[in-house]
């Protein structure tokens, strides 16, 4: 621990400098979405996570527009059918790994909720 003295009564406490050449983190990601801590080589990875393979995918993102995939014409849901045809795509998808089963659930809430109010 460095210190210097400003006075015969006060002493200051410098914190130590953190390294500059510090290398870069493993880009491997645990399946509760953290990143592993150990050093990585110039695969992006650390030499354990190099000799387990390919990392994890990961998982889709809540915010692309996955409109088209879901429904020709979103703004279309007249009938009991188009609301099915929209759950059957939502299904496909979420089994491709496109769609979280969290944004699934929500999507699948709010469909509910148009038959109901029809």
């Amino acid at each position: 621990m460095n210190t210097a003295t400003a006075s015969s009564s006060v002493t200051l406490e410098i914190p130590a400098a953190a390294p500059q050449d510090e290398p870069p983190r493993c880009e491997y990601h645990y399946s509760n979405g953290k990143r592993c801590r150990f050093p990585s080589s110039t695969s992006g990875l650390c030499s354990r996570h190099f000799r387990l393979g390919p990392a994890i995918p990961q998982p889709p993102s809540d915010t692309t527009d996955l409109s088209a995939y879901l429904l020709p014409d979103p703004s279309q849901f007249h009938s009991a059918d188009e609301v099915r045809a929209f759950l059957a795509n939502l299904l496909i998808q979420v089994i491709k790994g496109r769609i979280s089963s969290r944004r699934a659930a929500v999507l699948t809430y709010i469909t509910n909720q148009l038959l109901q109010h029809d």
